[in-house]
C-alpha cells in the first residue's frame, strides 16, 4: 500500500530524528565519547550512528531530487488543454491496436475441436441413480 507522496519528507526525517535523539541522549548520559566507552555504551552509539547515516540516504536522495527536478514548462505554468501542441493521435493508436490484434489472430492456430461426445462430468456430493 502506497501512501500520499506529499509526506515523503516526514517519512524520511522521522527515523533520522528519532535515532539522532537516542544517540545524543546516550552521549549526554555518559558525558563524552570516552565516558560512553567506559560504561559500555560505545557499541550502542556506533550502531545508532550507522543506522542514522543509513536512514539519511532517502532524505538526501529526496532533497537532491527536488533540487534537480525542472518544471515541465519553462514559464512554470501548467499545460493549457487548448494548445495545439498536443501530438496524441487516437485514430492512429486504435489502428495500431487493431493491426496487432489481427496479426496475433493470424499467427495463433485455431483451437482444437472436440471429437465425439463430451465426457460426463463426475458429480460432487450425493450420487444419483
Amino acid at each position: 500500500m502506497r501512501s500520499n507522496p506529499a509526506f515523503w519528507g516526514i517519512r524520511a526525517i522521522v527515523p533520522v530524528v528519532f535515532l539522532g535523539g537516542l544517540f545524543f541522549y546516550f552521549l549526554h548520559t555518559s558525558g563524552s565519547i570516552e565516558g560512553a566507552v567506559a560504561i559500555g555504551l560505545g557499541p550502542t552509539l556506533l550502531g545508532l550512528g550507522i543506522l542514522c547515516l543509513l536512514f539519511c540516504i532517502p532524505l538526501f536522495y529526496g532533497i537532491i531530487r527536488i533540487i534537480l527536478t525542472r518544471p515541465r514548462n519553462p514559464d512554470g505554468r501548467g499545460s493549457d488543454p487548448d494548445d495545439d501542441e498536443n501530438t496524441f493521435d487516437a485514430d492512429a493508436m486504435i489502428a495500431r491496436y487493431l493491426a496487432r490484434q489481427a496479426e496475433e489472430a493470424a499467427a495463433s492456430p485455431p483451437p482444437p475441436t472436440p471429437r465425439g461426445p463430451a465426457p460426463k462430468p463426475s458429480s460432487f456430493g450425493r450420487k444419483r441413480r
